[in-house]
């Protein structure tokens, strides 16, 4: 299943992406290794406080308007690894947030506040686990070396209209999608000669203080190599080269300066990645194959022996046998050799619990889930995966009870959202329902609906539930409060 990014998100994603390919020229190095000094760079074209609002701003409206991807098991594996690097990051500012983007093209891209956003189609091409740790330091390092704000200190100095474009045209699309698109293609036109001719000094810092990042996370440093390698053979003659082509331009000489560069840190053996292979294989079997292909290519695969790790072949196989509504055949390779060999294994037990609840026994998910959310009670795989399998069991209190619990350290989790929503709903509780659905509507930027929902909720509310309808009533004056600063900025 391929599918594109909407028209807006294109616009979107081109924007940030082609910000990213902007740096001031007046930075220079003499020692291919050292960090530059960033001191305060950009600091009176964006402070790091406007910077994460605008991050939050951006970030409401894709999940609104693009493709993301909501899979709590791809997200655990995406965010940790992204945290793995981040430790070893210089200049981190702010925690970093890393998400999927369903999209089959080999494109990565950040924007303010640390907001990382990688393709499936980037994943599916990657080869080992240091390839795509190479992906994600590099954007990391756009993030940390604020490239986006000393694009916008240099176009301050010629193109005013372009900074109002690049900020004000996401902050437009809030409230009228038409008319911030519309912005932020005149931005886009007023100053893509300058990030063209940015764009060499800005990929090569982001190169330079990437790999040194991958090295000291304990990966290969040939990563970024490698993987330059593997786009330049695919697309060597394709005439119309992919959105990561044309914003981080790959040269000959990129790759092999790329290559100079790892030879400067320690020769490392990483072994294959299992946690890198399985969330390949969920990708591919649930977001890049058709159902039918993807039961005959792991069939294929698993016997045929052609994988790295037999696990991870076996688990898309299973995964693919339930888009097909084949439940018998997954549990078999799930309850069977996967969760025999691995019981604790995030990947197995969220596919086991799909499984339970597709063949109508949810309480056997709850069960099997339960030793473990007692151990990890805030972890979103299994908390997530109980809570539906609670809802599914008819067991509304306790969902709703791991789900408070759960949004207390993960309160811009939607499905967490959704799920409260969906318990509420059958559980009879209206006014809760109606403010659940009132923070997945903020989480889309869609304030005013949000403030319709809260509405109902306070509609709903009994007349004696005097807390209940002051808390209502201070969440829309939140939200007011949340719009109109965006109006500010």
């Amino acid at each position: 299943m391929k599918k594109r990014l909407s028209q807006k998100l294109l616009v979107l994603s081109f924007l940030i992406t082609a910000s990213l390919s902007s740096i001031a020229q007046s930075v220079s190095y003499t020692n291919k290794n050292a960090l530059p000094e960033i001191g305060v760079v950009a600091s009176d074209a964006i402070s790091l406080d406007k910077e994460m609002i605008v991050g939050d701003a951006v970030m409401r409206q894709m999940r609104g308007q693009s493709p993301l991807i909501a899979d709590p098991v791809l997200d655990e594996y995406l965010q940790d690894l992204g945290n793995r690097l981040v430790i070893h990051a210089e200049n981190a500012k702010f925690p970093f947030r890393f998400f999927w983007v369903d999209n089959d093209a080999i494109n990565a891209f950040a924007f303010f506040g640390g907001h990382i956003g990688v393709h499936t189609g980037l994943m599916r091409r990657a080869n080992t686990e240091s390839e795509l740790a190479s992906v994600l330091a590099h954007e990391i390092s756009h993030v940390t070396q604020r490239h986006i704000a000393r694009s916008m200190q240099a176009q301050q100095r010629s193109s005013p209209l372009a900074i109002a474009s690049l900020i004000g045209g996401v902050l437009i699309a809030m409230a009228n999608p038409q008319a911030g698109m519309a912005a932020m293609q005149a931005g886009q036109a007023a100053s893509v000669q300058m990030q063209i001719d940015y764009t060499r000094s800005n990929e090569q810092e982001a190169d330079r203080i990437g790999i040194a990042m991958l090295s000291r996370a304990g990966f290969d440093a040939n990563g970024a190599a490698d993987f330059f390698s593997i786009m330049a053979e695919e697309y060597r003659n394709v005439s119309r080269p992919p959105a990561r082509l044309l914003t981080h331009p790959l040269t000959e000489s990129r790759i092999a300066d790329a290559r100079s560069r790892a030879d400067d840190y320690p020769s490392r053996f990483v072994p294959v990645s299992k946690q890198f292979e399985l969330a390949k294989a969920r990708i591919m079997a649930r977001y890049s194959f058709e159902p039918d292909y993807a039961v005959e290519y792991f069939t294929a695969q698993v016997d045929k022996e052609a994988y790295r790790v037999r696990e991870a072949s076996l688990y898309a196989l299973a995964l693919a046998y339930m888009r097909t509504e084949e439940y018998d055949k997954a549990q078999d390779i799930v309850m069977g050799e996967l969760l025999r060999k691995d019981s604790g294994n995030l990947f197995y037990l969220d596919a086991a619990t799909d499984i339970y609840i597709a063949k109508g026994e949810p309480l056997k998910a709850v069960e099997m889930l339960s030793p473990f959310v007692e151990n990890s009670p805030r972890n979103q795989v299994l908390a997530l995966n109980q809570a539906n399998a609670m809802i599914s069991a008819s067991r509304y209190d306790d969902a709703i009870s791991l789900l408070k619990d759960f949004l207390l350290v993960n309160d811009e989790y939607q499905i967490a959202h959704q799920l409260m929503s969906e318990a509420y709903q059958k559980a009879k509780r209206f006014s809760q329902m109606h403010q659940s659905k009132a923070e997945v509507y903020a989480l889309y930027g869609a304030y005013t609906r949000a403030v319709d929902e809260l509405q109902y909720a306070y509609n709903f509310a009994k007349d004696d539930d005097h807390l209940q309808k002051q808390r209502i009533r201070a969440r829309i004056k939140q939200f007011r409060d949340q719009e109109e600063r965006l109006q500010r900025l």
